[in-house]
Order: structure tokens, then sequence, then C-alpha cells
């Protein structure tokens, strides 16, 4: 059974409700479950434990889960009608991701390189020649203890490139991304998803249950294509870096870059809705130190305009790849790394909040420790001090040895620190502006007043119903329909009925024919949840999905459909006799979506982590059709339950947020966590409070957590 244990639920009911912005819910087994996987907690006792929950004010709605009956819900229902809600609350509004644990980003705005996060290079093929090596050679285990290392060393995000033309970027970022994700202390922490080919991070969005960051789209193709991607990158729920590129080319400029960051800001803001937290620009940072004129003063560009991109997109992040900066220096560690640290102290003062960097190295690589004499002719060069800069960085760098630290300087002749200092030919006066100082506030132009986002999927009046409802009371779900199924000894004849009387297959135990076989039991059951005091009942389909429909060879969509659109038909009913009877007490019919009995985020082969049973589009597919057919039948709301797999959810989700678009309107979604054991996550690794980071863009109406453990 799907039951660990009845240990404390408390302190992760508590988490979700102070994590969450939407309402709260839960529905516990009943208690522990017997030796024989039965459960034997009493409606009473059930509640009793229960009482917790109303009473720290952390839930609106409540219900049970495996082994409650009507007995169970009478007396949850009572219990709870003493008790005020849950007051729904804001959260601080914050870029919030997850791997298996939560990533919160709260930057210091005093001084952003305390808060800066390190975006791990070392997965990058473009980042590393040795991860290039072995995803070439195949040897996906030597790459996956790369990114091992990489957490290890201090990176908070894993950024995960294939594009190189010797690599299948598609099928290697399928593959290591699952490697990842099956290896908990690499799977902790949220993934970048990096390719310059749309698809090929699609796909890696698709391996991952967390909230990642999609790295990248922008305007070189156009607003309308812009447009297009970001939605699908919303859909997923990951976070997006958007490069500095419009149909003109590369921001190179100062004012290009401010130009183009804010009028992808404005589109991102207005017409797709996204969250302004979750926008992250990459203004460009390009190499200097080449040699050409107008390559001077690209790092002072970049500085400037992310001050003031950051004052004029509010919310939105910056990041760059920081190893593009000192590109003409490769080889030359002290050098190079200097120039990252120097880059790193002055950028982050101007608001950077991230880059794809040497996790390593920048923990190493302190500003205040770089040695003065190599952080002087650095410096020359990234603030374009002086026309002759890069000559004399490059004398100054031939006289170092190669392989020594920027803290640790060495020379080539052995001499260290404490040699006499390298004269450079002076050729040219040194500039005394401070090209970085911010303008003052009289020079500015003021902050664009953005229009808020209006969703043109039009929500249906059950929105409002259930918002008021919560706001007054704490609403009741039913309880579970296989333990009351259980209790009418049903034989196989009356699971196959006229309709299913010569199938091929057993059907016993498929309890979700029998809104097609025996109505009259589903029928009964709904309501007597409903004369118990539930105000939602769940539809019999945890299972009607043509992905668990094969297990009993009824996967046809035709069949599929048909269980759907009659169990939601069925639960209706139920719904509409009850509210005629009680107008003041309005009753709601939920489509059951389950969770399928396919796992996205588990190999079901203990040789093959990277293998999966099957494809994220195939999950996709398969709920959609399910939706469909809810929908068509009437339900009020959709369920999302028993998540054992975040992926699962997410793909759920997607599959809802695109048939509302395609239908023009939308119910409201509940969404419901399974935590396994006393850990407090679910069966593929999150804590509850990744789980709400990666599911919290899909707005549902309220969240919560059932069947895992008992309430106590």
């Amino acid at each position: 059974n799907c039951a660990l244990g009845a240990k404390d639920m408390v302190p992760y009911m508590e988490n979700l409700s102070k994590a969450a912005d939407c309402w709260v819910f839960c529905y516990p087994n009943a208690g522990l479950p017997n030796a024989m996987g039965g459960y034997d907690q009493k409606g009473a006792e059930m509640a009793d434990d229960c009482r917790v929950f109303p009473e720290m004010g952390i839930i609106n709605a409540i219900g049970g889960c495996c082994g409650t009956t009507d007995e169970h819900i009478k007396c949850l229902a009572d219990m709870v009608s003493t008790f005020k809600p849950r007051e729904k609350h804001d959260v601080p509004d914050i870029m919030r991701l997850s791997g298996l644990e939560p990533f919160n980003y709260e930057p210091n705005e005093k001084d952003y390189r305390k808060t800066f996060i390190n975006l791990g290079e070392r997965c990058n093929v473009a980042g590393s020649t040795i991860f290039k090596k072995a995803i070439v050679d195949g040897n996906y285990e030597k790459a996956l203890a790369i990114a091992l290392k990489q957490v290890e060393n201090g990176a908070h995000v894993i950024d995960v490139n294939m594009d190189d033309g010797l690599i299948d970027g598609e099928s290697a970022m399928i593959r290591f991304v699952n490697l990842m994700v099956s290896e908990p202390d690499v799977s902790k922490v949220p993934f970048m998803i990096d390719s310059s080919k749309f698809h090929v991070v699609e796909a890696g969005l698709k391996c991952s249950q967390g909230k990642c960051i999609m790295n990248s789209i922008s305007l070189k193709e156009g607003e309308e294509e812009f447009i297009n991607r970001a939605k699908i990158v919303k859909r997923h729920g990951a976070a997006v870096v958007v490069m500095a590129f419009d149909e003109e080319g590369q921001a190179a400029t100062e004012a290009e870059k401010i130009r183009i960051c804010c009028r992808a800001f404005k589109t991102l803001v207005e017409k797709v809705g996204f969250n302004p937290q979750d926008i992250i620009f990459d203004p460009n940072i390009l190499t200097i130190g080449t040699g050409m004129e107008e390559h001077n003063n690209y790092a002072v560009d970049f500085i400037n305009a992310t001050r003031e991109i950051k004052r004029l997109c509010p919310g939105c992040k910056i990041s760059g790849g920081v190893s593009n900066l000192a590109f003409s220096f490769r080889g030359n560690e002290p050098v190079r790394r200097g120039f990252h640290s120097a880059f790193l102290y002055h950028a982050c003062k101007a608001g950077m909040d991230m880059g794809i960097v040497n996790a390593a190295q920048v923990e190493e690589d302190v500003y205040e420790k770089i040695d003065k004499e190599l952080l002087g002719y650095v410096e020359d060069v990234l603030f374009n001090r002086r026309a002759d800069a890069t000559e004399r960085m490059l004398d100054f760098a031939g006289t170092l040895d190669p392989k020594s630290h920027p803290t640790q300087l060495k020379r080539k002749d052995g001499f260290g620190p404490a040699a006499p200092p390298f004269v450079a030919s002076p050729r040219q006066n040194v500039s005394t502006v401070d090209k970085i100082a911010p303008k003052p506030a009289s020079e500015l132009p003021p902050v664009p007043k953005y229009a808020k986002y209006v969703d043109p999927v039009k929500e249906t009046a059950a929105f409002d119903t259930i918002n008021k409802i919560m706001k007054e009371r704490i609403m009741v779900i039913d309880g579970a329909m296989g333990t009351a199924v259980q209790k009418y000894k049903l034989s196989e004849e009356d699971f196959r009925g006229e309709r299913y009387k010569n199938h091929t297959h057993d059907l016993k135990g498929n309890n979700d024919i029998l809104v097609i076989t025996r109505p009259d039991v589903i029928e009964e059951i709904h309501s007597a949840y409903l004369a118990a005091g539930a105000d939602i009942i769940e539809t019999n389909t945890f299972n009607s999905t043509m992905i668990s429909q094969a297990d009993y060879e009824l996967d046809k969509k035709e069949e599929v459909y048909l269980l759907n659109k009659t169990a939601a038909q069925l639960a209706k009913k139920c719904c509409v006799e009850f509210t005629k009877k009680n107008p003041s007490k309005p009753r709601f019919a939920a489509g059951a979506v389950g969770p399928t009995n396919k796992t996205l985020s588990v190999s079901p082969s203990v040789e093959n982590p990277a293998f999966r049973g099957c494809t994220y589009d195939e999950i996709v597919e398969a709920y959609i059709e399910q939706v469909e057919a809810l929908i068509d039948g009437g339900v009020d709301v959709l369920l999302v339950e028993t998540i054992f797999d975040t992926l699962n959810a997410k793909a759920a989700m997607f599959a809802i947020d695109m048939y509302f678009e395609k239908w023009g309107q939308k119910i409201p979604v509940f969404v419901s966590g399974t935590i396994v054991d006393n850990s407090g996550r679910t069966l593929s690794g999150q804590t509850n409070e990744a789980f709400w980071n990666s599911m919290s863009h899909s707005k549902p109406i309220a969240i919560g957590l059932n069947c895992a453990l008992g309430a106590k």
C-alpha cells in the first residue's frame, strides 16, 4: 500500500501552509495499516488525531484517504465545524527554484556578492573539455561524477549544456538529466537546462521534477516566436534566461542591452504573464582584452547595463557566462581568474545575481585576496582606463607562472609576489573617470508602469464559490473509494457486467470500471459521503488513464473516455441532488486525476538508472484524454492527487493547462502530494517545500497532502 506509517504529519502540513499562497488541505489515511494492509482506526479516533490541523489554523479543507469511510468523514465534518479556516496569505516575492530541496533566492541588495548564485559550468561541453570527452566517449558515470564534484565545491545550480557537433544534443541531454535525477546528492540542487536549440532544452525540462532554469530564449527570431517559447517555458514551470539579442543581432553596448532587455521584460510580463522574479537576463558578457578597440568597453557596458536593467525591470535577475570575459587570456590561470574575480566583485555591486562559473574558483578567488599588482593591470583592462591596457596586461602576463593562482602569484623566474614589481612601458595617461559610477537619480528615466497580465482563459463560477466558502469555513472532502468498494464483496462478474462479459483479461480489482458495470454501487458510495457532510466528492477515476488501464487491456481511447465521462456524470448527478436539498451547502464533483502506475523520475531498472518506463509526452497525452472526458462529464474541479513523483504532476498540470487553453475556460485545480515516510519526502525524493516550488507556477486553487501518513 502507499503508507509507510502514521507518523507526525503536522510539521509537513505546517511548512506547506507557510510556503503556499493558496488554500491548503489534507486528507490522511485512517492511521497505520495493520499486518494485512487494512486500516483499523475508527472515525472518532481519526478525527481526534486530525484536530491539531484546525487548532493550528493550517487547513482550509480536510478529508480521508486509505481506510476511511463515510463514518470517518462524518466525524471529521463534525470536528471541523467549530473551527475557523486558515487565512490565505501572501508569501515573499522571490525566485523559488527546487531540486529535491527548495532553493529560495533572497538577494542581499546591499552586497549581491554575498548571495551570488554559482551556476556550475563543468557540465557544459563548452566549459569543460573533460566533461565533453566523457559525453563523446559515452562515459556518463564520469560525467555524473563531475556534476557531483560541482555540488560538493559549492555550485548552487548545475548548468547542463550538450551543444557540440560531435554530440546528439537531445538524447545526451535526456540521458544525463535522468542520471542526475537518480543521484540524490546531485539532484538536491536545481538544474539549468542550457542549449541554443529549443527542442533540446525542452527535452531536458521534461526530465526534471524540480523547478529548473531554462537557458535560453531571445527576440532574435522575432516577438511572435519569443512569446510562443516563453509560454511553453512557463507551462513547464521553469525560470527563464533571456539573452540580449533581437532581430538586429547581439547587444554589445550599454544602450542596446538596456533597450532589448526592457522590451523583452515588457513582453513577458504583459503578454505572457511571466513572474518577474523568474525572468533572468543575460546582457552578454563579451570578451575584453582582444586588442580590438571596439571591445575595450564591453565590461563597463555590462556593469552599467546591469544596474539600469535591474532598476527598469523590477524583480528581474541578471546572469552571465563569466568565462567569456577573459577568453583571450585562456591558458594563463592567474590572469583569467583575476579577471573573473574583479569582474564579479564590481558586477555584483551593480546587481548581478548569478553567473556560470567554476564554483570552486569563485569561492577561492576572493577579490580582496587577489594580488594587488595583478589587480591593477586587470582593472586597467576591465574599466578601459587606458588605450594600451591590453598590451601592458599581456606584457605582465608573460612574466607569470601560468599555473599559479591569483591569490598566490608566482613569476616564471620562481620569484613570488615579494619580487620587484613588473614595470610596463608607460604609453598613455590613465583615465581617472569612474566609468561604472551610478548616475544621479535626476538623470535617470522613470521606471515604466507595466500593464497587468490578463489571462485570456476565463474562470468558471466555481472559483468564486469555492474561494468564498474557504474563507468562511473548513471544507470537507470525501473518503476512500477503494475501502468503500471492498465492503460490497463484488465478484468478477460484477466487474465485467454486460459490456465486458467477454473481455480477455481479468477485471476484478479494476474499481474504475464499476462506474459502467455497477453504477449503483458507486452512486451509493458518493451519496453516503455527501450525507456524511462532504462538500467535495471525487470521481472514481484514480486509474482511468490509458497508461493505467493498459494493465487490464482497456487502454483504447474510447474506453478511457467512457470511463471518465461516465464517472464525472455520476458524481455530478449526486452533487446536484444534494445541493437541491440544501442550496446553502453547494456540493462539488472533483475529477480525480491519479499519478498513473508509471513514474517519470525513477527508473524501473536497477541496472539502468537513466531508463524510464514511459515518456513525459506519453503521460501528457494520457492526462489530456482524461481531463477532456472529465470536463465533458461535468466536473466542477480537478484534483491531481497522490503525487509520489512531482514530474508526473507537472505533466498533469502541463496537460491541464493545454486543455484549458484549447477549451477557453478553466475550472479550479486542487493538487495533493504524498509524503511516503517520516523523512517528509515524496517517493521521488522531494521535500514538501521543494514540491510546492515545483508546482506553484500552475496556480492551483489549493495545495495539500494526502494518503501517505496518518494524521498523527
